[in-house]
């Protein structure tokens, strides 16, 4: 047996693989997650996927004790072992009918998965990403959180087959601006500045983009949240893609454009390598 498959699944603390039909994650969507990296025995990012956390808990009023889940995932041996960890919170189980009981149990879900393996092409020569048509409906109360509710990412995901030809898609909202790849977010150089689309309509908030954001703050740079246009997209002197699994992948082909990687995206893959992997 490997050592990923010795972790077990937890379910509120406690070894279980059995989650109840009521549980209302499964029926609504109601819920939230966080998937994160286990770099050596350090969680990456960890403190700033609370925090996305228990911003989607206040948003969702779902009653999630901070410092009892830090106690839980330090207990758990999933916190230890180089891999990536999920973790899903719902708002418990109830019965039919969208009105929550005031009195249900968050439930907390720990599993375990191995580090997924990508090309060493993909960080040295950049990506190619498919142009997805599904578009990101407008939702401010959602927007920025990573709720359960994932179909836009799983109908944009679903337009192309695997990876070979294409490596990650970009995604819109309904007025047409590139908000985010399928499972990443995005950012731009023009004009020497920094710029990564506002996420108040749509959009996950990614820990890894909020890292990024300030540490090219510190190193001087000019890095903001911002509308970016398709064409702005195309004509832009960099752009790439990051998230806290795989760090920073670059761009290299989008319909029929070819680029190679820039400063500021070597500079990001830098700054991951130096902190954390």
């Amino acid at each position: 047996m490997s050592d990923t498959a010795a972790i077990p699944v937890w379910i509120n603390g406690q070894p279980d693989t059995r989650v109840p039909v009521t549980d209302r994650g499964l029926a609504y969507g109601d819920g939230l997650f966080e998937t994160f990296r286990i770099a050596g025995q350090q969680p990456v990012l960890l403190d700033y996927h609370l925090d996305r956390l228990m911003l989607g808990c206040r948003r969702l009023h779902i009653p999630l004790q901070r410092d009892a889940l830090l106690a839980e995932l330090a207990a758990w041996s999933g916190m230890s072992r180089p891999g990536v960890v999920k973790l899903m919170i719902t708002r418990g189980s109830g019965g039919r009918g969208y009105a929550p009981a005031s009195d249900l149990e968050p439930r907390r879900i720990l599993q375990h998965f191995p580090l997924p393996e990508y090309p060493d092409a993909w960080f040295q020569q950049g990506i190619r990403v498919f142009p997805c048509v599904n578009r990101l409906g407008h939702s401010p109360l959602l927007a920025g959180i990573k709720h359960l509710n994932r179909l836009e990412q799983v109908l944009a995901r679903a337009e192309w087959d695997g990876i070979d030809q294409f490596q990650e898609g970009l995604v819109c909202d309904l007025n047409g601006s590139p908000i985010e790849g399928t499972m990443s977010n995005l950012f731009i150089v023009q004009n020497q500045q920094v710029l990564t689309p506002r996420l108040d309509q749509c959009g996950v908030a990614g820990v890894m983009r909020r890292w990024l954001m300030e540490q090219f703050r510190a190193a001087g740079l000019d890095a903001m949240e911002t509308t970016i246009t398709l064409d702005g997209f195309r004509v832009a002197d960099e752009r790439f893609f990051c998230n806290s699994v795989f760090g920073v992948w670059p761009v290299a082909r989008f319909e029929d454009n070819h680029w190679s990687p820039g400063p500021v995206s070597r500079l990001a893959q830098q700054l991951i390598r130096s902190h954390w992997f």
